[in-house]
Protein backbone atom coordinates (compact mmCIF):
# COMPACT_ATOMS: atom_id res chain seq x y z
CA UNK A 1 0.00 0.00 0.00
CA UNK A 2 1.43 3.34 -0.98
CA UNK A 3 0.49 6.67 0.89
CA UNK A 4 1.02 10.28 0.49
CA UNK A 5 1.09 13.50 2.07
CA UNK A 6 1.56 17.18 0.77
CA UNK A 7 4.56 18.21 0.40
CA UNK A 8 6.02 22.20 -0.27
CA UNK A 9 9.81 23.25 -1.32
CA UNK A 10 10.21 26.45 -0.12
CA UNK A 11 13.17 28.99 0.24
CA UNK A 12 13.11 31.11 3.06
CA UNK A 13 14.63 34.55 4.01
CA UNK A 14 14.05 35.25 0.33
CA UNK A 15 11.85 37.64 -2.27
CA UNK A 16 12.36 34.98 -5.34
CA UNK A 17 13.06 31.89 -6.07
CA UNK A 18 16.31 30.24 -5.77
CA UNK A 19 17.85 32.30 -3.11
CA UNK A 20 17.95 32.59 0.74
CA UNK A 21 17.61 28.91 2.13
CA UNK A 22 15.88 25.98 0.99
CA UNK A 23 13.25 23.86 3.11
CA UNK A 24 11.09 21.28 2.84
CA UNK A 25 7.68 21.45 4.95
CA UNK A 26 5.53 18.40 5.32
CA UNK A 27 2.64 17.64 6.75
CA UNK A 28 1.52 14.01 8.35
CA UNK A 29 -1.60 13.13 10.17
CA UNK A 30 0.65 11.60 12.72
CA UNK A 31 3.85 10.66 13.84
CA UNK A 32 5.63 7.90 12.12
CA UNK A 33 8.71 6.50 13.29
CA UNK A 34 11.76 8.73 13.59
CA UNK A 35 13.75 6.20 11.12
CA UNK A 36 11.29 7.46 8.37
CA UNK A 37 11.67 11.18 9.43
CA UNK A 38 14.97 10.88 9.28
CA UNK A 39 14.71 8.82 5.81
CA UNK A 40 12.68 11.88 4.26
CA UNK A 41 15.23 14.50 5.25
CA UNK A 42 18.15 12.45 3.69
CA UNK A 43 15.72 11.66 0.36
CA UNK A 44 15.17 15.68 0.15
CA UNK A 45 18.69 16.24 1.40
CA UNK A 46 17.79 20.02 1.81
CA UNK A 47 19.70 21.53 5.23
CA UNK A 48 16.39 21.02 7.07
CA UNK A 49 12.49 19.42 6.31
CA UNK A 50 10.30 20.37 8.99
CA UNK A 51 7.44 17.82 9.78
CA UNK A 52 3.92 19.03 11.07
CA UNK A 53 0.79 17.55 13.22
CA UNK A 54 -2.20 19.19 14.73
CA UNK A 55 -1.39 19.73 18.03
CA UNK A 56 -4.06 18.82 20.52
CA UNK A 57 -2.85 19.91 23.90
CA UNK A 58 -3.98 23.08 22.75
CA UNK A 59 -0.35 24.84 23.69
CA UNK A 60 -0.24 25.48 20.16
CA UNK A 61 -1.32 25.32 16.56
CA UNK A 62 0.55 22.32 15.37
CA UNK A 63 3.66 19.99 16.30
CA UNK A 64 6.98 20.58 15.01
CA UNK A 65 9.88 19.09 14.17
CA UNK A 66 13.17 19.28 11.77
CA UNK A 67 15.55 17.00 10.53
CA UNK A 68 18.51 17.72 8.65
CA UNK A 69 20.26 14.71 6.18
CA UNK A 70 22.01 12.76 8.77
CA UNK A 71 20.69 14.84 12.31
CA UNK A 72 17.08 15.90 14.05
CA UNK A 73 17.64 19.21 15.74
CA UNK A 74 16.87 21.11 18.47
CA UNK A 75 16.11 24.31 16.84
CA UNK A 76 15.47 25.58 13.10
CA UNK A 77 14.54 29.20 12.02
CA UNK A 78 14.64 29.18 8.17
CA UNK A 79 12.69 25.79 7.81
CA UNK A 80 9.86 27.08 11.04
CA UNK A 81 9.61 30.22 8.63
CA UNK A 82 8.68 27.95 5.86
CA UNK A 83 6.18 25.81 7.58
CA UNK A 84 4.36 29.77 8.97
CA UNK A 85 4.34 30.36 5.28
CA UNK A 86 2.88 27.63 4.10
CA UNK A 87 0.32 27.08 6.78
CA UNK A 88 -1.25 31.13 6.58
CA UNK A 89 -0.91 30.79 2.89
CA UNK A 90 -3.19 27.33 3.01
CA UNK A 91 -5.41 28.73 6.07
CA UNK A 92 -5.41 32.03 6.39
CA UNK A 93 -4.85 34.26 9.97
CA UNK A 94 -2.27 36.08 10.65
CA UNK A 95 -0.33 34.04 13.03
CA UNK A 96 0.70 30.21 13.90
CA UNK A 97 2.41 28.87 17.03
CA UNK A 98 4.31 25.87 16.45
CA UNK A 99 5.01 23.49 19.53
CA UNK A 100 8.33 21.85 19.49
CA UNK A 101 10.31 19.08 21.65
CA UNK A 102 13.29 21.15 22.50
CA UNK A 103 12.86 24.83 22.00
CA UNK A 104 9.50 25.58 23.40
CA UNK A 105 6.82 27.18 21.34
CA UNK A 106 7.43 29.37 18.24
CA UNK A 107 5.24 31.55 16.53
CA UNK A 108 5.35 32.63 12.74
CA UNK A 109 3.57 36.42 12.03
CA UNK A 110 2.62 37.28 9.13
CA UNK A 111 4.14 41.25 8.59
CA UNK A 112 3.79 43.42 5.21
CA UNK A 113 6.56 42.49 2.81
CA UNK A 114 7.00 38.59 4.52
CA UNK A 115 6.93 36.76 8.37
CA UNK A 116 8.71 37.35 11.48
CA UNK A 117 9.49 34.29 13.19
CA UNK A 118 9.73 34.27 17.40
CA UNK A 119 12.87 32.45 18.61
CA UNK A 120 14.39 31.83 22.15
CA UNK A 121 17.92 33.35 22.46
CA UNK A 122 20.88 31.99 22.80
CA UNK A 123 23.27 33.64 24.60
CA UNK A 124 27.42 33.55 24.82
CA UNK A 125 30.67 34.69 26.75
CA UNK A 126 34.40 34.99 25.18
CA UNK A 127 35.93 31.68 25.41
CA UNK A 128 39.79 30.93 24.15
CA UNK A 129 39.19 28.20 21.03
CA UNK A 130 42.51 27.71 19.34
CA UNK A 131 41.07 24.59 17.87
CA UNK A 132 37.92 26.38 16.21
CA UNK A 133 40.21 28.84 14.76
CA UNK A 134 42.25 26.44 13.04
CA UNK A 135 39.66 24.64 11.44
CA UNK A 136 37.75 28.19 10.11
CA UNK A 137 41.20 29.31 8.93
CA UNK A 138 41.17 32.52 11.33
CA UNK A 139 41.61 34.55 13.89
CA UNK A 140 39.14 36.36 15.46
CA UNK A 141 37.50 36.44 18.95
CA UNK A 142 35.66 33.23 20.35
CA UNK A 143 32.59 33.43 21.93
CA UNK A 144 30.49 30.51 22.80
CA UNK A 145 26.95 29.34 23.87
CA UNK A 146 26.01 29.40 27.65
CA UNK A 147 21.85 29.00 27.16
CA UNK A 148 19.94 28.19 24.34
CA UNK A 149 19.23 25.10 22.48
CA UNK A 150 22.00 24.19 20.21
CA UNK A 151 25.87 24.45 20.65
CA UNK A 152 26.70 27.65 19.35
CA UNK A 153 29.84 29.89 18.40
CA UNK A 154 30.16 32.88 17.20
CA UNK A 155 33.18 34.07 15.86
CA UNK A 156 34.04 37.97 15.22
CA UNK A 157 36.16 38.36 12.67
CA UNK A 158 37.45 41.96 11.68
CA UNK A 159 35.09 43.21 8.29
CA UNK A 160 33.22 41.86 5.84
CA UNK A 161 35.73 40.61 3.41
CA UNK A 162 37.40 38.55 6.58
CA UNK A 163 33.71 36.60 6.71
CA UNK A 164 33.63 36.29 2.53
CA UNK A 165 37.26 34.79 2.36
CA UNK A 166 36.68 32.09 4.96
CA UNK A 167 37.49 28.59 3.73
CA UNK A 168 37.38 26.30 6.43
CA UNK A 169 38.92 23.14 6.77
CA UNK A 170 35.34 20.84 7.18
CA UNK A 171 36.48 17.40 8.41
CA UNK A 172 37.94 19.48 11.32
CA UNK A 173 35.02 21.92 11.47
CA UNK A 174 33.05 18.77 12.13
CA UNK A 175 34.95 17.28 15.04
CA UNK A 176 34.15 20.32 17.55
CA UNK A 177 30.55 19.55 16.99
CA UNK A 178 29.14 23.32 17.15
CA UNK A 179 26.78 25.58 15.16
CA UNK A 180 30.29 27.77 13.98
CA UNK A 181 28.89 31.29 13.20
CA UNK A 182 31.53 33.99 11.79
CA UNK A 183 30.10 37.48 11.55
CA UNK A 184 31.31 41.21 11.20
CA UNK A 185 30.35 44.47 10.64
CA UNK A 186 28.01 44.73 8.00
CA UNK A 187 28.27 47.01 4.59
CA UNK A 188 26.09 49.22 2.77
CA UNK A 189 22.40 48.74 3.54
CA UNK A 190 23.26 45.44 6.00
CA UNK A 191 24.45 46.36 9.64
CA UNK A 192 25.75 42.79 10.13
CA UNK A 193 27.00 40.14 8.27
CA UNK A 194 27.79 36.60 8.68
CA UNK A 195 28.60 32.88 7.47
CA UNK A 196 27.18 29.81 9.15
CA UNK A 197 28.89 26.22 9.16
CA UNK A 198 27.67 23.43 10.55
CA UNK A 199 29.04 20.01 9.34
CA UNK A 200 28.88 18.45 12.46
CA UNK A 201 25.13 17.94 11.65
CA UNK A 202 25.71 17.13 7.42
CA UNK A 203 24.90 20.75 6.73
CA UNK A 204 28.91 22.40 5.87
CA UNK A 205 27.92 25.85 5.23
CA UNK A 206 23.75 26.88 5.66
CA UNK A 207 22.38 29.08 3.15
CA UNK A 208 20.36 31.50 5.82
CA UNK A 209 20.08 30.15 9.64
CA UNK A 210 17.36 31.84 11.29
CA UNK A 211 18.72 30.37 14.75
CA UNK A 212 21.94 31.84 14.43
CA UNK A 213 19.95 35.08 14.67
CA UNK A 214 19.43 33.93 17.78
CA UNK A 215 22.37 33.67 18.85
CA UNK A 216 23.64 37.11 16.86
CA UNK A 217 20.51 39.47 17.65
CA UNK A 218 21.76 39.83 21.60
CA UNK A 219 25.28 39.71 20.45
CA UNK A 220 24.95 42.88 17.82
CA UNK A 221 21.87 44.80 19.92
CA UNK A 222 24.44 45.07 22.45
CA UNK A 223 27.70 46.13 19.98
CA UNK A 224 25.31 48.59 17.87
CA UNK A 225 23.52 49.69 20.77
CA UNK A 226 19.93 49.09 19.56
CA UNK A 227 16.81 46.45 19.42
CA UNK A 228 16.88 46.38 15.21
CA UNK A 229 18.96 45.89 12.85
CA UNK A 230 19.51 44.42 9.35
CA UNK A 231 21.62 41.19 8.70
CA UNK A 232 23.07 39.42 5.39
CA UNK A 233 23.75 36.03 5.13
CA UNK A 234 26.78 35.68 2.61
CA UNK A 235 26.67 32.28 1.62
CA UNK A 236 26.34 31.53 -2.38
CA UNK A 237 22.92 31.71 -2.65
CA UNK A 238 22.10 34.74 -0.17
CA UNK A 239 20.01 35.77 2.14
CA UNK A 240 18.58 39.27 3.90
CA UNK A 241 16.85 39.01 7.47
CA UNK A 242 15.71 41.78 9.93
CA UNK A 243 16.56 41.27 13.53
CA UNK A 244 14.68 42.94 16.81
CA UNK A 245 15.51 42.22 20.25
CA UNK A 246 12.37 41.91 22.26
CA UNK A 247 13.16 40.65 26.02
CA UNK A 248 14.19 37.00 25.95
CA UNK A 249 13.04 36.48 22.14
CA UNK A 250 14.47 37.29 19.01
CA UNK A 251 12.27 38.23 15.99
CA UNK A 252 14.23 37.04 12.98
CA UNK A 253 11.98 38.84 9.92
CA UNK A 254 11.97 37.86 6.29
CA UNK A 255 10.25 36.37 2.80
CA UNK A 256 9.71 33.00 1.71
CA UNK A 257 8.73 31.96 -1.45
CA UNK A 258 6.85 28.55 -2.80
CA UNK A 259 8.84 26.89 -5.15
CA UNK A 260 7.25 23.19 -5.30
CA UNK A 261 4.05 22.02 -4.12
CA UNK A 262 2.79 18.36 -4.62
CA UNK A 263 2.46 14.72 -2.91
CA UNK A 264 5.17 12.79 -1.71
CA UNK A 265 4.74 9.61 -1.06
CA UNK A 266 6.24 6.74 0.88
CA UNK A 267 5.68 3.23 0.84
CA UNK A 268 4.60 0.98 3.45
Amino acid sequence: MTRSVAYWHVDAFASAAFGGNQAAVMVLDRWPDDALLQAIGAENNFAETAFLVRDTGGEADWELRWFTPTHEVALCGHATLASGHVLLGRNGGDRVRFRTRQSGVLEVRREPGGYTLDLPLTRVAPRNDARLLAALGAQGEVHHSVSGAEQTAIVLLPDAAAVRALAPDMAALAATGVMAICTAPGQGVHDVISRVFVPAWGVDEDSVTGSAHAALTPFWAERLGRARFTAHQASRRGGELTCRLEGERAWIGGACVTVVEGRFYLAG
